[in-house]
């Protein structure tokens, strides 16, 4: 079915919403030519992802599958019952590694006789840790959340966590095809050139077509949140945010303002300029607030007031602490604050 189309512009952002309403789980709603849209749950906080069905020749191309779940291998089978027309699904294209993007990729691989397009750090990082399931937490992890300011509690639940990523993928193929910035992929007669962003993933693959006006853009440009960014154990000194804030000034430079953009998360929407300087604006006034809040040295647990404005609690204290160092490295590396330690061996961070 054809989505019906209303200009509905949110005053306070400045974004269009033009569809009227979302597809129901099992639906299929077509966007643009050839671009269908898919929605399925999620079983977390955030309950949906977005995922795009595009027409292909004599094929289909799916662009992000879901989680690993019952759920989504059963509104996957009512879409391919229904929707399909009797033509193949040729190619899986996973923006990125993240459990809810890439879950079902290897299933739907598998099933479909398919092949897996992604970028070469997302296929590898994804496997590295997928093969952490049933592992024990490393001391190396348990080091750093310790010097984060982690009380014992929150060890515990680290370690009771660590190795959960590979529940929400099933396993991936052993052989795949690189997906590469600033490439240009054929689907459908169409031509998608490749733009890599880079902080929330660490090679984030967007899709844009010109012909089209259109660019699926996975969690690089979403409406109403932004995609978390954080530090963890594997790479303690690295300085994701300012990638991402890097990423969002290039696509700026990349996109029309009237693109449609399909994100993964919320509705379809136009005005990438101003949603993507809204991101941008965001963390900056974030970092400005926690240089002021470090005149006073603290802990990385201790400057979640600066960041957050929602309740940080046991399910979400991992993810909020990645994203605090996130922001603590970028203003070192900026020359805006020093790190040093406590008498308990604890990180202390100080505005120079």
């Amino acid at each position: 079915m054809i989505a019906q189309v209303s200009l509905n512009r949110d005053e306070k952002t400045g974004l269009v919403y033009p569809f009227e309403r979302r597809p129901e789980l099992g639906e299929v709603v077509e966007v643009a030519a050839g671009v269908h849209w898919v929605r399925m749950k999620l079983p977390f906080q955030l309950a949906h992802i977005n995922l795009w069905l595009l027409e292909d020749g004599d094929g289909w191309t799916i662009v992000d599958t879901g989680i690993n779940d019952g759920v989504t291998k059963e509104a996957w089978e009512a879409v391919f019952a229904a929707h399909l027309g009797g033509k193949p699904v040729r190619r899986v294209i996973v923006t990125h590694l993240h459990p809810d993007h890439v879950g079902l990729a290897g299933w739907i691989v598998e099933r479909c006789d398919a092949e897996l397009w992604m970028s070469r750090t997302d296929y590898l990082m994804c496997r590295t840790l997928v093969a952490d399931t049933g592992r024990e937490a490393p001391h190396e992890g348990v080091d750093f959340y310790r010097a984060a300011g982690f009380p014992d509690d929150a060890i515990s639940k680290y370690k009771e966590r660590f190795g959960g990523f590979g529940m929400g993928v099933f396993r991936l193929p052993q052989a795949y095809r690189r997906v590469v910035d600033r490439e240009t992929i054929r689907i459908g007669g169409n031509d998608w050139r490749v733009i890599v962003g880079r902080g929330h993933a660490p090679e984030h693959v967007c899709l844009h077509c010109d012909a089209l006006n259109v660019i699926i853009s996975g969690d690089q440009i979403l409406p109403r949140i932004s995609s978390n960014v954080s530090v963890f154990p594997t790479e303690p000194e690295a300085n994701p945010l300012q990638d991402w804030l890097d990423s969002c000034a290039h696509l700026k430079t990349q996109l029309p303002e009237e693109v449609l953009v399909l994100p993964a998360h919320n509705e379809p929407f136009v005005g990438a300029g101003l949603r993507l300087q809204a991101l941008i604006d965001g963390h900056e006034e974030g970092l400005a607030r926690l240089r002021e809040l470090c005149e006073t040295p603290k802990h990385a647990v201790e400057v979640f007031p600066a960041l957050f404005r929602s309740r940080i609690t046991s399910g979400n204290y991992l993810m909020a602490t990645g994203e605090s160092i996130a922001h603590l490295n970028c203003l070192i590396a900026r020359g805006e604050i020093r790190k040093t330690k406590d008498a308990k061996g604890v990180d202390l961070y100080a505005r120079t």
